[in-house]
């Protein structure tokens, strides 16, 4: 369940949002102004607030920055300004919507859960791609492309040719690419090791150049 926090000077507003709040299933607490809600912020930990701009003792704007010291709950202002000045002054602070007094409560409703889904959304994982010349790796995808063109590489090609592309520009042993790709515990020759290479470089094309053979040493993937 979702946690809001409802901060308003106005007894009568604080009281219309609870109520569609906790119909729409959320748990609320209040505050009446910008000190109480950063002392309850301290000691409680939030999905959201919904905080009024213009309230005594302490204003909404100067609580926001000060819960933004040590809390990044997303944050809702309500203000009876609608001026553009203000709307500004607020996302400057880090706030994540600002809704205009009076307003509609089913309106806002829509608003926090739009704020709640996109602060509580998993970020997409970033692609882990290389690119050089017309030479793709999607390490993420464990796929790879020449031309455009997606390569068809066995399982052990693939462990071979990520390890070597993401060692690019370090003298790689033979030993060490036996150990590293397909363990210490390989029970077969040097052979096997350049076997892939070779199907490696069939599978690259014109690009098996990056594969750079050291003589007496084992390979080195330049590019």
């Amino acid at each position: 369940m979702y946690r809001i926090l409802i901060v308003d000077d106005e007894t009568g507003i604080r009281e219309m949002i609870k109520k569609y709040a906790l119909f729409e299933g959320y748990e609320v607490e209040e505050a009446s102004d910008g000190m109480e809600a950063i002392e309850i912020c301290k000691k409680q930990s939030f999905d959201l607030i919904v905080m009024d701009v213009m309230m005594p003792e302490l204003d909404g704007f100067s609580a926001c920055r000060e819960i933004r010291k040590f809390c990044t709950v997303p944050v809702i202002m309500l203000s009876a300004r609608g001026e553009e000045y203000d709307k500004i002054h607020g996302f400057e602070l880090g706030i994540d919507d600002y809704v205009v007094k009076p307003f509609s409560p089913k309106e806002l409703m829509m608003r926090i859960a739009a704020v709640i889904k996109r602060s509580t959304a998993q970020p997409e994982p970033q692609k882990d791609i290389l690119v050089i010349e017309g030479l793709k790796v999607d390490f993420t995808g464990r796929m790879v492309f020449v031309n455009d063109q997606r390569v068809d590489m066995s399982p052990k090609e693939y462990d071979l040719f990520f390890y070597m592309v993401k060692n690019r520009g370090i003298a790689l042993t033979r030993e060490k690419l036996i150990s590293d790709v397909w363990g210490y515990d390989f029970f077969g020759d040097d052979r096997t090791l350049d076997t892939h290479i070779k199907l490696l470089r069939k599978s690259l094309g014109e690009y098996s150049k990056f594969i750079v053979t050291l003589r007496g040493v084992g390979y080195r993937f330049e590019g």
